[in-house]
C-alpha cells in the first residue's frame, strides 16, 4: 500500500501541467469569459436581506465580461428576446480536500450571497437495492421506497456543486469525502470500478478527504443551498443526486417515509425553483441522453478539470439548464418546477 507521502508525490507530478492557486483551485491561464445571465427584477440584496457584504473572492473564478444587455427575465413570463449566446470559456473545476477546505468554505459565503443557480451532482457507490428492477413498471412510491432503502444504507463519495452570480461569476466545487470506506462499506463493486476508472481515487479520499459532518457544517452556515426566491436549483437524473444532497444537509438521517415529506423536504431546504436537465430534455426534439451527451449536443465547453466527475457533471449540468431555459424555452420553464427525473418520471 502506498504511504501518504507516496501518493502526494505522485499526485504533484500528475498536476505539473495544471495552473493552481495557493488553495487548491484551477484556473485557466487566460481570463475566460463567462455567461450573462439575465438581468433580475429586483436588486440582489432584496433576495438576500440577511446576506453580509462580501468581497469577489480571488481572480480565479471566471469573472463576465461586458456584453450586450440581455433582456429582463421575470420567473415564469416568456422573454421578449432570449440572451445573445455565451462564448466559449473553461469554467475551472476546484477539486475540495481537508487541506483547502477552508479557503474555499471562506469563498462559498461570495456565492451564496450572489447566487443566481445551483448545480449539483453527487456521486455515490452504486445501488444495492432494486437491482435490475423496471423503475418505469414502478408507482413513484414505490421508486422512492428504492432511492430511500440506497441513500439510508450508502455514503456520499463527492459532492459537485456550480455556481452562477448576479455578476457573471461562475464557480464549481468538488468536495471529496472521507467518510467511505470500500473495505467496510456496503456498496456496488461494478460501479466503484466505474467511478475509478474515471479517475475517483478511494485512498486518496481516506487520506485527505473532506467528513461529511464538516461539509454540512460548512453549506448550512454558507447559505449557499436554501430557499431563497430567484435561486434555482439544477441537477440531472437528479433523484439520487438531491436524495444524496438532503443526507449531506441533514448531517446523514435518514430520508423521509415517503416521497411527498421527502419532496417537502426540498422545498423547505432548497426552494421552489428545482429543475432537472434530464426531464428538461425530454420535451426537445433529437436530444440525445446522458449528461456528456447533451453538452455536446449544446456545444458546451469542457469543464477544467483533472477528471470527469462530480464538479465537471455540475458545471455541465448549470451551463446546459442556462442554454435550455433561456434560448430552448424562452425564459418559461414552469412546466419542469418540481419535477426529478427518477422520481416523478423516468
Amino acid at each position: 500500500m502506498e504511504t501518504k507521502q507516496g501518493l502526494q508525490h505522485k499526485q504533484s507530478k500528475s498536476r505539473r501541467s495544471v495552473v493552481m492557486n495557493p488553495a487548491g483551485a484551477f484556473y485557466s491561464p487566460a481570463p475566460p469569459f463567462a455567461m450573462a445571465m439575465p438581468a433580475l427584477p429586483h436588486a440582489p440584496a432584496a433576495l438576500h436581506p440577511t446576506a453580509v457584504p462580501m468581497p469577489a473572492p480571488a481572480a480565479f473564478y471566471p469573472a463576465a465580461v461586458p456584453m450586450q444587455a440581455p433582456a429582463v427575465f421575470y420567473p415564469g413570463v416568456p422573454m421578449q428576446a432570449p440572451p445573445p449566446p455565451p462564448p466559449p470559456f473553461r469554467v475551472p473545476v476546484n477539486a475540495v480536500w481537508a487541506d483547502n477546505f477552508d479557503a474555499v468554505r471562506r469563498d462559498m459565503g461570495y456565492f451564496a450571497a450572489h447566487a443566481r443557480c445551483v448545480a449539483v451532482k453527487v456521486h455515490y457507490p452504486g445501488v444495492i437495492h432494486g437491482v435490475g428492477q423496471d423503475l418505469g413498471a414502478l408507482t413513484a412510491e414505490k421508486r422512492y421506497a428504492v432511492l430511500k432503502a440506497n441513500v439510508d444504507a450508502l455514503k456520499p463519495l463527492q459532492v459537485g456543486l456550480a455556481v452562477a452570480t448576479d455578476d457573471g461569476r461562475f464557480a464549481s466545487w468538488e468536495f471529496n469525502l472521507s467518510d467511505f470506506d470500500p473495505v467496510a462499506d456496503p456498496h456496488a463493486v461494478q460501479s466503484l470500478l466505474h467511478l475509478g476508472r474515471r479517475g475517483l481515487n478511494y485512498l486518496e479520499h481516506r487520506l485527505r478527504g473532506v467528513p461529511m459532518e464538516e461539509l454540512t457544517r460548512a453549506l448550512r452556515r454558507s447559505g449557499l443551498l436554501s430557499s431563497r426566491p430567484g435561486v434555482s436549483l439544477v441537477t440531472h437524473t437528479g433523484a439520487y443526486h438531491l436524495a444524496y444532497l438532503m443526507k449531506v444537509l441533514n448531517g446523514g438521517d435518514p430520508l423521509p417515509g415517503d416521497m411527498a415529506g421527502f419532496l417537502g423536504s426540498v422545498r423547505r431546504s432548497l426552494g421552489e425553483d428545482v429543475y432537472d436537465v434530464a426531464r428538461m430534455v425530454a420535451d426537445c426534439r433529437d436530444m440525445p441522453v446522458g449528461l456528456e451527451h447533451i453538452a455536446g449536443r449544446l456545444k458546451l465547453a469542457p469543464p477544467l478539470a483533472l477528471h470527469p466527475l462530480a464538479g465537471a457533471g455540475s458545471v455541465l449540468a448549470l451551463e446546459a439548464f442556462i442554454i435550455l431555459r433561456y434560448h430552448q424555452f424562452r425564459g418559461d420553464v414552469t412546466t419542469y418546477r418540481g419535477v426529478v427525473h427518477g422520481l416523478q418520471t423516468v
